[in-house]
């Protein structure tokens, strides 16, 4: 494995708050290293640079730090996962997690089967499937304690793919890197009907940097509608 300086990205995880090992830093330079080398044969990420895959998306993955008890030994669910982030990230960064990283890529599994084992990690594991089919009544509705998700889509679309996964008590939370009123605001009614409550959004600028991020969060308080979400592709074609 190449020598990187590694002084930036341990200074940005220390302006978070977080503290890794060097093994964990070297889980975190071995994916680095996984993602560039698959992202030659399968588009996995538009961004390649180290320092900004360090800083735009691994030290972005666990900013959840901002707005989630971390230290939790959660189970956590990342819907539409891609290349893993942030929930592979996440469960470098802490451990005691337990990750579920669901997407509806074979390719993009595949990738993640790779980093896991390569990486040696426990308490992580993969599904290849849609958030519709997976979120139904026998599968893993209502399981998680924590949904987090990255995926490029507005909040009422994600709230229908995210909130079925959620535990009532538990949340999902939503990364964005915009300011998001006008969309909080048409998704609240979706959100309410979901089951869930606007609970907090957390803005801030990534460390060291003026990368503006803002991390949505959703409590679920009450159980979600058994017709939700609706059948694949719905959500995302007609938002509620």
């Amino acid at each position: 494995m190449e020598q990187r300086d590694t002084d930036q990205f341990i200074a940005d995880l220390n302006g978070l708050g977080i503290t890794l090992s060097s093994e964990q830093i070297t889980q975190f330079l071995k994916y680095y290293e996984l993602l560039v080398e698959w992202n030659q044969v399968m588009n996995l990420t538009a961004i390649t640079e180290y320092d900004e895959v360090m800083k735009k998306h691994f030290v972005d993955s666990v900013s959840l730090i901002k707005a989630y008890d971390v230290s939790r030994n959660a189970a956590v669910i990342d819907v539409g996962t891609g290349a893993g982030f942030p929930g592979l990230a996440l469960k470098i960064a802490f451990p005691n997690l337990q990750v579920t990283l669901l997407d509806s890529l074979n390719k993009r599994i595949h990738f993640l089967d790779s980093v896991i084992k390569e990486l040696g990690l426990i308490g992580v594991e993969t599904i290849h499937g849609r958030a519709e089919d997976y979120a139904k009544k026998g599968k893993l509705r209502e399981q998680f304690d924590l949904c987090v998700s990255r995926a490029v889509a507005n909040l009422s679309t994600l709230s229908e793919y995210c909130l079925p996964f959620v535990k009532v008590g538990g949340q999902f939370i939503s990364y964005k890197s915009e300011k998001i009123a006008e969309e909080m605001e048409i998704a609240s009614r979706a959100i309410t009907l979901l089951g869930g409550k606007v609970k907090d959004q957390v803005e801030f600028l990534l460390p060291d940097s003026d990368i503006y991020r803002n991390l949505f969060v959703i409590e679920k308080v009450g159980e979600t509608p058994g017709k939700y979400p609706r059948k694949a592709g719905m959500p995302a074609k007609d938002p509620l």
